[in-house]
């Protein structure tokens, strides 16, 4: 498996096959399992083997398929799968800090991952501090010995800046904290995070595993200790365990996923760059004119399956998103069908003014994931769609 490419390895990697002999990977669905005898079941539980499981919320076959299909595929010792991707975020955090630690985290985060860290964690005494995740000098100045953790969207949701893993990981290492990575904008296809030097990666498997809007789960990737001595106790104890039927419908994502995220890429590096010429404000990691572009293709090679642009207004941006007719309205991302959001006043609404302006969610900011329709479908609704907004509301400052 070491020698396997990694399309073959989400094809392949982690399959427990049983007396069946089936091809297709069965699912156990079993909240707990039978024992031998007695003394079977104390051994179990004072330390279950590789292919022993005590309860669904501990482990399960399924589940343990999923877990070490990406795993393979991400280059990390093990994981852990989660009911929802910020479980997975919530897990990963909660689960390795405690009250007087100290956070260092990137400022341009989703809505929930900020609730998490300004409003959780510091409930619990953590310390958090926040700074501008491109600027190298911030890194520095913030993380200090005895730095617990720095946590970071390698590329930000949704103004899709790009984190430099390796150095900001240099910076981390340096005073022995951990580096936790939001990976689920460089995907699962295109991801090096671990061997640019996260410790632990995590993945809302809601986007581009399932890939078709079916089912809510995450998992958190790193060391065989992080996981298992770490992670494993709080996640089991605290319930936020993945369905053997979910992690069954991620492991048949898997299979597709890395031709389904090449080809929403393509569609989404195409559509930036029609739009550039026509909009101030395009942005894709993809394009030249992206601050990180450099730095974005050294990491991934991709400029991902995201792009946001502004309209000039929440008006235009209300009116472009009423006017779409393929491309739906709604707060996913990754999907096989292209959605449009507007975070301002969706998914970072309850974010201050001030706070979105400096994060440049402005009010005529759209984020358009590419889904898996025809390229020249979505070019033309997309362009219909400016033309309806910009007729009905002319341009304006998008600061405004």
């Amino acid at each position: 498996m070491d020698q396997w490419k990694r399309r073959t390895r989400a094809v392949h990697s982690g399959i427990r096959r049983s007396q069946y002999n089936e091809v297709s990977e069965a699912i156990f669905l079993t909240q707990g399992f039978v024992y031998d005898s007695a003394e079977q079941a104390e051994a179990r539980f004072l330390e279950a083997g590789p292919d022993e499981f005590i309860y669904a919320r501990y482990g399960n076959p399924t589940t343990s398929m999923f877990e070490q299909r990406m795993a393979a595929l991400e280059g990390a010792e093990d994981a852990f799968a989660t009911a929802s991707g910020m479980a997975a975020v919530s897990g990963a955090l909660m689960a390795m800090l405690r009250a007087g630690d100290h956070v260092v985290a990137s400022r341009a985060l989703f809505g929930s991952c900020l609730y998490v860290l300004e409003e959780v964690l510091r409930r619990y005494g953590v310390e958090v501090e926040f700074v501008d995740g491109t600027d190298l000098g911030q890194w520095r100045a913030a993380v200090r010995p005895g730095t617990k953790a720095v946590f970071f969207e390698s590329v930000s949701n949704p103004t899709l800046e790009v984190i430099d893993i390796r150095a900001v990981a240099e910076i981390a290492h340096s005073v022995g904290a951990l580096v936790l990575a939001d990976n689920v904008f460089a995907t699962p296809t295109f991801s090096r995070a671990i061997e640019l030097g996260a410790d632990v990666v995590i993945y809302s498997a809601t986007k581009h595993v399932d890939g078709q809007g079916r089912a809510l789960g995450g998992i958190v990737l790193g060391t065989r200790h992080f996981v298992r001595k770490v992670l494993e106790p709080y996640m089991k104890h605290t319930g936020g365990a993945m369905s053997p039927f979910t992690s069954w419908i991620m492991l048949k994502g898997l299979e597709t996923m890395d031709l389904r995220v090449r080809a929403q890429a393509a569609t989404a590096l195409a559509l930036a760059q029609a739009l550039e010429g026509r909009l101030g404000r395009v942005i894709h990691p993809g394009l030249e004119s992206h601050p990180q572009h450099a730095l974005a293709m050294a990491q991934t090679g991709s400029g991902g399956t995201v792009l946001s642009f502004d309209v000039g207004s929440r008006e235009a941006a209300f009116a472009f998103l009423n006017a779409l007719r393929i491309v739906v309205i709604s707060n996913n991302l990754g999907d096989a069908k292209s959605i449009a959001t507007h975070p301002a006043s969706t998914t970072h609404q309850r974010l201050p003014s001030e706070q979105k302006a400096t994060l440049g969610i402005t009010p005529g900011l759209i984020r358009l994931s590419c889904g898996l329709e025809d390229a020249d479908d979505l070019l033309a609704d997309v362009f219909g769609a400016l033309e309806a907004a910009q007729a009905a509301h002319p341009a304006r400052d998008a600061a405004e």
